[in-house]
C-alpha cells in the first residue's frame, strides 16, 4: 500500500459534473482530489480486504440472528420496543440487502481492523462505482499507470444486479432530504443502476411520503409504495410521524428493518464479544460495562448512532486527543481499542471495503489532516499495481 503523487486532469471538474458528481467540491474545497492516488497489490486486495469483508459481513448476518432473538441486546442497542417484532420479521423472511460498506484501518502490514459498518445510508457510491473507475481508464490512456493497472471495482455492475434481484420489474420509490447535494447525487446514481436493472421509478422527498386510508405509503400522486429506498437512517424514520406505521406496512424497504441492528456502533462490543480475538475486529465494549476498564485511558469513544464522524473522540492517556462535535450521544457510547490510522505524507487514511448484491465488489480511500474521518475527509482514487 502506498500513496504516490500524480499529475490531475485539467478538466476533471466538467468530467465528474458530467456523470452527475456535482458534489466534488464541499464549500469550496476540493472532495475529490486525484493530485495522488493509492496503490495496492493484488495480494493485498484479494487476502487483506476482499476476503475479511465477506467474513465480516457472515459475522454481521450472525449477529443479526442473535440479537433478534435476544430481547435484552435489542434494548442494549437502544432500539425502541415498538419495532422489535418487526425488525425480527424482516430478518426472517430474509429482505434482500442492496449495499453497505466497511471502514476499515489497514496500512499494508497487517490485518484490516473494521472500524465501523455503514450498513444503513452509505454514501460515496458515484465516486466509488464511477468516477474513479473512468480516472483508471484516463490514468491508464494517459501512461500514468502501465496498462495491466487494475481497480477493485465492480460496485456499478453489483448494484445493477442487486436491483435486478430486489426489484423483480416492480415500480421503485427512492427518497432522501433533497436538499441535500450528496444525497441527491447518490440517489440520482442509484436511480440510474434502477434504470439498467430495468426498473421504472420515482424519486421524491422524505417529507413528501405520505399515506392512504388503507395505511399505504404514498407518493405524491397519490400512488402506493411497493419498493422504497431510504437515503435516510432507520432511527431517523422511527422517530418520524409515520414511524409507527412502518411495521404495519406493505412496502418493502431497502435496506430492510434489519440493518438497523446493524446500522449501530453497538455491534462492535457485541462482535467482539461473539468473535473474540478476531484478526479483523478490535477489542470493543458498551461504556457502562466494567470490562471497558480493560481498555485502559487510551481509546476511541464511540455514540451508538453517528453520521460522518460527528460525536466520536478519540482518548490518548486520559486527554482527549481529537472530538468532533454533533447531535449524537443521547442513546449511549461504546469504547474501542484505539487504531490509529495510519499516515501518508501526512494524511489519515482510512478504507471502505464494500459489499453489494451479496459479494465484495470495491475499495474508495478518504484522506484528511484529521484521524477523525469526516464529511469533509477527501476520496482520493486507487489503482492494483502488481
Amino acid at each position: 500500500m502506498r500513496r504516490i503523487a500524480s499529475e490531475e486532469r485539467p478538466d476533471w471538474r466538467a468530467r465528474a459534473e458530467a456523470i452527475g458528481f456535482d458534489f466534488h467540491s464541499i464549500d469550496g474545497e476540493r472532495y475529490w482530489d486525484e493530485r495522488a492516488y493509492y496503490a495496492f497489490t493484488l495480494e493485498e486486495i484479494e487476502r487483506d480486504l476482499e476476503a475479511p469483508t465477506a467474513e465480516l459481513d457472515e459475522m454481521c448476518r450472525a449477529l443479526v440472528a442473535r440479537v433478534v432473538a435476544d430481547e435484552k441486546l435489542m434494548k442494549r442497542l437502544a432500539i425502541p420496543v415498538s419495532f422489535w417484532n418487526w425488525i425480527a420479521r424482516s430478518w426472517k423472511k430474509s429482505e434482500p440487502s442492496l449495499y453497505g460498506r466497511f471502514d476499515l484501518r489497514y496500512d499494508g502490514k497487517g490485518p484490516a481492523k473494521l472500524l465501523e459498518y455503514n450498513a444503513d445510508t452509505p454514501t460515496a457510491v458515484l465516486e466509488t462505482g464511477v468516477f474513479q473507475w473512468l480516472w483508471l481508464q484516463q490514468a491508464i490512456e494517459r501512461k500514468v499507470l502501465p496498462k495491466d493497472a487494475d481497480q477493485f471495482n465492480s460496485l456499478h455492475e453489483r448494484l445493477i444486479q442487486g436491483w435486478r434481484e430486489i426489484g423483480q420489474n416492480r415500480p421503485l420509490h427512492l427518497t432522501a432530504m433533497l436538499d441535500a447535494p450528496e444525497d441527491v447525487g447518490t440517489v440520482a446514481y442509484l436511480e440510474d443502476c434502477a434504470h439498467q436493472a430495468g426498473l421504472t421509478t420515482t424519486v421524491l422527498a422524505i417529507e413528501d411520503i405520505g399515506k392512504n386510508r388503507a395505511g399505504q405509503f404514498t407518493d405524491v400522486e397519490g400512488e402506493p409504495i411497493e419498493l422504497l429506498f431510504k437515503l435516510y437512517p432507520w432511527e431517523w424514520m422511527m422517530r418520524e410521524a409515520y414511524g409507527a406505521s412502518l411495521p404495519g406496512s406493505p412496502t418493502q424497504f431497502v435496506e430492510p428493518p434489519w440493518k438497523a441492528v446493524l446500522s449501530n456502533k453497538g455491534i462492535l462490543p457485541l462482535l467482539w464479544e461473539m468473535f473474540p480475538n478476531h484478526p479483523n475486529l478490535l477489542p470493543a465494549f458498551f461504556e457502562d460495562d466494567p470490562k471497558a476498564a480493560t481498555l485502559g485511558n487510551t481509546f476511541a469513544r464511540k455514540p451508538l448512532y453517528s453520521r460522518e464522524g460527528a460525536n466520536i473522540e478519540l482518548v490518548g492517556d486520559g486527554r482527549s486527543l481529537d472530538k468532533d462535535d454533533g447531535p449524537y450521544g443521547a442513546e449511549g457510547y461504546v469504547r474501542q481499542a484505539m487504531a490509529p490510522l495510519p499516515q501518508f505524507d501526512g494524511n489519515y487514511a482510512v478504507l471502505g471495503s464494500w459489499f453489494a448484491a451479496g459479494s465484495p465488489c470495491g475499495l474508495s480511500v478518504r484522506e484528511g489532516v484529521s484521524a477523525i474521518t469526516k464529511n469533509t475527509s477527501r476520496f482520493l482514487p486507487h489503482a492494483i499495481l502488481g
